[in-house]
């Protein structure tokens, strides 16, 4: 099994950059692609950025030029550079892979965008 764990979660006001940071425990020779995904209140959990295993990146309209996805996996991680945030970016972050055995999912975090 994949165990993921999220930081890097905050209040940012508008404009602001924020750099999320996801590591992958146990048997992470079983990950495929792995990506951010957000949560606002009241609504569904999307895609926002995922990352093959072979580095190739891709990114939901709302958040290309913004967001960049980062992955190393010499160090089992994947990375999230968010910048210009705006208000409706405000939502929890869940890191999640795409293993052998289904999803994985981090706890999340909480990114807060707000003056």
């Amino acid at each position: 099994q994949v165990m993921l764990e999220e930081s890097g979660g905050g209040l940012v006001q508008p404009g602001g950059s924020l750099r999320l940071s996801c590591v992958a425990s146990g048997s992470h020779f079983s990950i495929h692609a792995m990506g951010w995904y957000r949560q606002a209140p009241g609504l569904q959990r999307d895609m926002v950025a995922q990352i093959s295993s072979m580095g190739t990146p891709s990114y939901a309209d709302s958040v290309k030029g913004r967001f960049a996805i980062f992955r190393d996996n010499d160090r089992n991680t994947v990375d999230l550079q968010m910048n210009s945030l705006k208000p409706e970016d405000t939502a929890i972050y869940y890191c999640n892979a795409d293993t052998v055995w289904g999803p994985s999912w981090g706890q999340g975090t909480q990114v807060t965008v707000s003056s």
